[in-house]
């Protein structure tokens, strides 16, 4: 007996693969690009790789008690592009999405519209020839873009989270189609980020965090990291009062040339975390001067906090070598929804 012997899922054929696109696109089981058949063997090797039997339990979603199986979820895999050694990676981003603190229906039905955010750390980056550098937060390499997109087929096609059914968001965003990257470990002194988070400097982890879409800020003119992260915080404060005032996980990206200078002055992630939380707030009257008068209230003078604490900030070090930008990458909906890292290989309820 083989393992695709134990596959529960129907198996259908097609004369050409123009009508196995057309197939799929009717019945919504695409984000709108074409997909990948997921032949049995294409999935066996998935699941081999992961050292997972096709009726693995990866997860069950807590609100409508939807059991995601390893089968199905490496035949959505392999439709997104996923070679085998992508699959783990996607298990872990799954069980991260799952659990209770990321809240995964608030965030994927919300009309604010955001996306599942993903980064990787630790020795399986290279392993799946991950790029942290250029084009960190776009299509950099072929396991970041297919791993982001398989989660978005994931949530389609096995709990329907599809635009107008349960997503219903107002705009979206390009993160939802993919929003998955590597951070740069190699050019940089800093912990990783799944180091600080798990305490383990070795381990492969994922880090799913439900966020809006990246905000590109620059600052070519200062080598003071506080003049620096003043620059993100301006992005920070802007968010808090064009979109949403509540504190929750913000993330900021910094490439090498801004790092350049954390370094020689001898900040480290700690550093800036402190130092964004106690300068990255709003009084409630800011608010008039984004249009929102009406709701200051006779509260204007009360402060909002963006991060809770300084733990609550994802500072990332990925981008390409050249050019002081940063990227500010807001939370969906303050601390409805937490940040949550998982191991590579971790086992949830064993």
């Amino acid at each position: 007996m083989t393992m695709t012997d134990e596959f529960s899922s129907r198996r259908l054929q097609f004369e050409d693969p123009g009508a196995f696109q057309e197939f799929v696109h009717a019945n919504g089981w695409s984000d709108g690009l074409p997909v990948v058949p997921p032949t049995t063997e294409a999935v066996a090797a998935c699941l081999e790789w992961a050292l997972l039997k096709p009726d693995h339990l990866v997860g069950i979603e807590p609100v409508r008690q939807r059991a995601l199986t390893a089968e199905k979820v490496a035949i959505n895999a392999v439709m997104a592009g996923c070679l085998p050694s992508h699959f783990p990676v996607v298990v872990t981003a799954l069980t991260a999405m799952l659990s209770e603190p990321f809240n995964l229906h608030g965030p994927t039905a919300s009309t604010g519209g955001c996306g599942v955010l993903l980064v990787v750390n630790g020795p399986i980056r290279n392993e799946i020839g991950m790029n942290g550098t250029f084009n960190a937060l776009g299509p950099s390499d072929r396991a970041s873009t297919c791993i982001g997109r398989a989660i978005r087929l994931i949530l389609g096609n096995l709990l329907e989270i599809r635009p107008g059914e349960i997503d219903r968001s107002t705009f979206g965003h390009p993160g939802k189609l993919s929003y998955c990257i590597a951070e740069d470990e190699e050019n940089t002194p800093w912990k990783s980020l799944a180091t600080e988070r798990i305490g383990d400097p070795y381990a492969s982890a994922v880090t799913a965090m439900a966020a809006m879409a990246p905000r590109q800020i620059m600052n070519e003119w200062t080598t003071k990291p506080e003049e620096i992260l003043d620059t993100f915080i301006a992005e920070i404060k802007a968010n808090m009062t064009n979109y949403s005032i509540w504190s929750g996980n913000y993330a900021i990206v910094i490439p090498p040339q801004l790092r350049q200078h954390f370094d020689e002055a001898g900040w480290s992630k700690a550093d800036i975390r402190t130092y964004v939380f106690e300068h990255a707030r709003v009084k409630r009257s800011a608010w008039a001067d984004a249009g929102k008068g009406a709701i200051v209230g006779d509260q204007p003078d009360r402060e909002y906090l963006a991060l809770p604490d300084p733990d609550h900030l994802l500072v990332i070090a990925a981008g390409g070598p050249a050019g002081g930008f940063g990227a500010v990458i807001p939370p969906w909906l303050g601390t409805r929804s937490h940040a949550v890292t998982t191991a590579v290989g971790a086992c949830v309820d064993c």
